[in-house]
């Protein structure tokens, strides 16, 4: 009996997502990689750039699946991990959060009002900002992207490899670096399939 009910309790655990990420007090995930700041962007800002990161805002909500899929399949997967450990310095609002932020501006507003400020309207949303921000902008004035929704691996990889490399400056679109990403992943598989 002993033997069974260890099987099972396997069989239990084997079909619990890989990836599990802790939720916090507040109901958002907290994966290792979260910064925990008094979301003072300015300071925030300071901070990513003395590690080389690029500042990332993400503004989730207790009980989003879409939040949930990013934490559980998009963000565990290898190369966004490591895009994100290595290039990013990540911030979380809760999109109905009463934690004061303060902008690049100086405007401090509990986080539901500061969604409300940039416009944010769906959760997860990504705010990507420069390493300089304007006097007197605000954060979503100074994002070089801001990306509502959940997206596959591909795109989210995509995304973060272009804000890192600032292929934004050029005024390449990112739909098209997406599709040219796309391609290059889909010839080499086919060019390993063939090795």
């Amino acid at each position: 009996m002993k033997r069974i009910s260890g099987m099972l309790a396997a069989l239990v655990l084997s079909a619990l997502p890989a990836m599990a990420v802790e939720l916090g007090d507040d109901g958002l995930h907290k994966p290792e990689w979260l910064r925990e700041t008094f979301k003072d962007l300015r300071e925030d800002l300071a901070e990513a750039n003395a590690e080389g990161k690029r500042l990332l805002i993400t503004v989730e909500q207790r009980g989003c699946i879409y939040c949930t899929k990013m934490h559980e399949e998009v963000y565990p997967d290898p190369k966004v991990d490591a895009l994100i450990r290595e290039s990013y310095f990540v911030v979380q609002m809760n999109l109905f959060g009463d934690v004061e932020v303060t902008d690049f501006d100086g405007t401090v507003l509990p986080e539901k009002e500061m969604a409300m400020r940039w416009g944010v309207m769906f959760t997860p949303t990504l705010i990507f900002l420069p390493e300089e921000v304007p006097e007197g902008a605000t954060a979503e004035e100074a994002a070089v992207a801001m990306m509502p929704g959940a997206f596959g691996k591909g795109t989210t990889a995509a995304l973060m490899t272009w804000v890192r490399d600032h292929r934004y400056e050029s005024g390449e679109q990112f739909q098209k670096f997406v599709a040219e990403q796309m391609a290059l992943e889909q010839a080499g598989e086919q060019t390993g399939a063939s090795d």
